[in-house]
């Protein structure tokens, strides 16, 4: 998997999440003003573990 990150059409930051197939698998569901924000956003991603609840909406 890889994270990739781009500009959107309101020039703002994005990501999404990539599977080794090239399926987009998840992405930031809002734009960024800044590019640190976005490379924050993606640590967060990064940093949920085995104890990361899983809620039904």
């Amino acid at each position: 998997m890889k994270f990739e990150t781009y500009v959107d059409s309101r020039i703002e930051w994005r990501w999404r999440l990539k599977a080794d197939n090239g399926k987009i698998i998840a992405d930031s569901g809002e734009g960024y003003k800044n590019y640190t924000d976005c490379l924050h956003a993606i640590d967060l991603v990064k940093s949920t573990n085995q104890s990361t609840k899983v809620e039904m909406a």
